[in-house]
Formats: C-alpha cells, sequence, structure tokens
C-alpha cells in the first residue's frame, strides 16, 4: 500500500526528530558520566596560569606567574623530607595559611569565603604517585584531590584548586620519587622545589582587565559632583573639574568612601580596599639519596666508633703496665 506523501513526509520528521533526541540524551549521559569517572579541572585560577605562561609557571626572575594576577603578598609554607630514597612515595605538605573570618568580594559583587590554590614545581623525575603507590594512612590526608598537570608533556609539574579554604589550608601531595637504576636521565643528589599558594581572587585577569576586587582611585582632582548607583550594582561618580565632568565607575563589591560635595585630589581612593588574600612563594630542596651512600657511611661511622673504642681499650692497657712497672 502507497502511503499519502503528507502522511510520509509527517512519519520522516517524526522519526528524525526521535533519533535526535534519543542522540542528544545519550551523548549527555556520556558526557556526565566522563564528567563522575574522570574529573576535569575548574577554569578558574590557578588554571588562568597557563594561559598567561603556557610553558612554565616559573619566569626566568624565579617569579612564579601566579603573582602577575594576586598583587598581595601572603605567606605560604611547603613541608617535605630533606632526603628521600628512590622510587619511595613520601608526602609534601603545603600550607596556606590565612583568617577563616576572612570574607572575600565575588564577581557579582557579594561576599563569600576564599578559594585556595596552588602550584607545585618538582624536580624532573619526581611526579604524583600512582594510586595503587600511595599508602592507605596516606590517601586519608589527601582526600579526593585532584592534581593536574600544567603540562601534559610535564609530569613534574602540578596544579590544584580552586578548593574551599575552610577545607584545605593544608594540601597534601603525593609524590612519587624517581630511580636511577631505571630511569638514566636522574641522578642522586640535592633538587630544588617551587612552590606557588594564593588565597582569594586576584586583582587582574589573564586579559589585563582589574577584577573588582580591588581599590578605585579618583581618575582626576576635583569636586564630587553626584553620586548614582549603577542596574547592575556599583557606582557611578561624577567628579567636576572647573568646566568640565569626569565620570568614575565602580563595580559592585568595593564599599564607596566619599561623599557628594567633597574635594577630592587625583589617585585618592574613592573605595575600601576589599582584598582580603593574596599569593606566596616558597622555594625548598631535597636530597635523593641512595641506598648504597647510606650504607657505606653507616659502615665508615661504625669504623670509626670500632676505631675510638679500641684505640680507648689501648689505653687502658697501656696505663695498667704503667701501673704495674711503678710498683715495681
Amino acid at each position: 500500500m502507497r502511503i499519502p506523501a503528507p502522511l510520509a513526509v509527517r512519519r520522516f520528521v517524526k522519526e528524525t526528530v526521535t533519533k535526535t533526541v534519543i542522540l542528544a540524551i545519550a551523548t549527555l549521559a556520556i558526557f556526565l558520566a566522563s564528567d563522575l569517572a574522570v574529573p576535569q579541572a575548574a577554569s578558574a585560577y590557578p588554571f588562568w596560569a597557563q594561559q598567561t605562561a603556557p610553558e612554565t609557571p616559573r619566569e626566568p626572575t624565579g617569579r612564579i606567574v601566579c603573582a602577575n594576577c594576586h598583587l598581595a603578598q601572603k605567606p605560604a609554607e611547603i613541608e617535605i623530607p630533606h632526603s628521600v630514597l628512590p622510587d619511595s612515595v613520601f608526602e609534601a605538605v603545603v600550607k596556606i595559611p590565612y583568617d577563616l573570618e576572612s570574607q572575600q568580594v565575588l564577581g557579582d559583587g557579594s561576599k563569600g569565603g576564599l578559594n585556595v590554590g596552588a602550584v607545585l614545581m618538582l624536580p624532573e623525575g619526581f611526579k604524583i604517585a600512582p594510586e595503587d603507590r600511595i599508602p592507605e594512612e596516606m590517601k586519608e590526608k589527601v582526600g579526593g584531590l585532584y592534581f593536574q598537570k600544567y603540562r601534559e608533556d610535564q609530569e613534574n609539574v602540578y596544579i590544584v584548586g580552586p578548593l574551599p579554604g575552610d577545607q584545605y589550608q593544608e594540601i597534601v601531595f603525593p609524590v612519587l620519587a624517581p630511580d636511577p637504576s631505571t630511569d638514566k636521565n636522574v641522578n642522586f643528589g640535592k633538587f630544588q622545589v617551587h612552590l606557588g599558594a594564593n588565597r582569594g581572587r586576584g586583582q587582574v585577569y589573564p586579559t589585563g582587565d582589574p577584577s573588582n576586587n580591588n581599590e578605585v582611585k579618583a581618575s582626576v582632582a576635583g569636586t564630587i559632583a553626584s553620586i548614582s548607583e549603577t542596574e547592575i550594582g556599583g557606582y557611578e561618580v561624577t567628579i567636576k573639574t572647573g568646566e568640565d565632568t569626569v565620570v568614575d565607575t565602580i563595580p559592585a563589591g568595593p564599599e564607596l568612601i566619599v561623599s557628594q560635595g567633597q574635594e577630592i585630589a587625583a589617585g585618592e581612593p574613592l573605595t575600601n580596599n576589599p582584598n582580603v588574600g593574596g599569593f606566596g612563594q616558597k622555594d625548598t630542596e631535597v636530597v635523593l639519596q641512595s641506598p648504597a651512600r647510606i650504607g657505606g657511611l653507616m659502615v665508615f661511622i661504625g669504623g670509626i666508633m670500632l676505631c675510638q673504642i679500641l684505640l680507648v681499650v689501648k689505653k687502658k692497657q697501656v696505663e695498667r703496665v704503667q701501673a704495674a712497672e711503678m710498683n715495681f
């Protein structure tokens, strides 16, 4: 039986729409499943460091690139063993201290808790330990953190974050030391470790534009003629300079500290400084120690101790002989 043309068209359209919907649902399911199985790094700091410095986070001057956006200086600490053995897993503990009661200005101008993030540059050959090499006790300290490579072809430079600062003032990196017996590119010796850690939002975006986490200053000197709120939050401050007027726009977030009719100088603050975060950098060292050298050192120290003991025993024998000769 031949199907009328309009009916055939409707059936074709219905089947096409049905297949499209099924395909879209399947694609969405695969996308969500892949995100749960393999978590992706958030597109935020310190991810932005990869955009401004894609090759390496450490500049020739020694400064880590995060300092280009996080302008305030804050402390950062790292604790690692002084020396480690080949093919062993050890902890690199990063500490990012700050006042947990601090509230930062968010992108929409509201207040919220601080996030933290870190960049860890390990020596060549060192890398984050695979899951099956991490001891159970260390896994509890690491938690569910995801460490992303700074570059896909670099296994010794990692970034982590943003993370909620009230939960991660200490971040534990499980590090696997290389084995020179299997990796000929690695030798025993002392190596540098570099850390960059930030808390809170930056003052500059990777594009070079300032964020709303900044103190806003007057562009010209004059008298504040008017202050008006904008629809998206923030203010427009009109400054009268003689016969001309200049409008300075203040984004949502910083608090206004000037009033209408006030005389103001160029560069004088119009708002407070809302930034409560900042960036810290720390450099330290780790020694990749050879077990044979440790064994040789122990034998050497044991030999010295034995020689000292024999020397004391010999001295006592001489003293006894001398005492006996004096008695005769």
